[in-house]
């Protein structure tokens, strides 16, 4: 990752580094887009307005926060603005296979929770906030950088964090 990280900030082989980049952190990406759109069709669209979003500003990178911080920075962020365009259409709620991707993600690391549907629609039923910060844990994201990601501090997505669990446990338990 850090070798990444280096070539990325060195001058920019546009095509080549993006190719990296995704092959790397396209999971992640995909996922950002799936938690924020449920729609497959809109869900597409929404992640080729994150790989763009991606393109354009991978050459700006200036290293001073990790590389997958940025990227899912530059995801949620285009997500919030997908959001507020799409807020007067109609929403789908049931869960969609289509979330699964071949790069490993919170599907494998929530491995002891048998079953990933049931997850996905609690996970579905949280507020926007609490969703934001369970799937970026999920991910593997520490609350420094979830603080980093969605500009808070990293207290408050501890508590965020800790009331989000037990009301997915809660939920999960009945």
């Amino acid at each position: 990752m850090q070798e990444m990280e280096k070539a990325v900030s060195k001058p920019f082989s546009r095509s080549a580094e993006f190719e990296n980049v995704i092959r790397e952190y396209g999971g992640l990406l995909w996922r950002t887009a799936g938690l924020y759109e449920y729609d497959p069709e809109r869900r597409r669209d929404l992640h080729q307005e994150i790989l763009l979003a991606v393109w354009t500003a991978l050459p700006k990178f200036a290293g001073r926060s990790n590389l997958r911080t940025y990227l899912a920075r530059i995801a949620h962020n285009k997500s919030v603005s997908h959001v507020a365009r799409e807020a007067k259409l109609p929403r789908q709620t049931d869960v969609d296979s289509d979330l699964v991707c071949e790069a490993p993600g919170p599907e494998q690391r929530a491995g002891h929770l048998a079953d990933q549907a049931r997850l996905q629609i609690e996970l579905r039923r949280l507020p926007l906030p609490s969703q934001q910060i369970v799937t970026l844990t999920l991910e593997g994201f520490a609350p420094r950088e979830i603080a980093d990601v969605l500009g808070l501090s990293a207290n408050s997505v501890s508590i965020r964090l800790t009331r989000a669990k037990a009301a997915l446990i809660s939920a999960l338990k009945e």
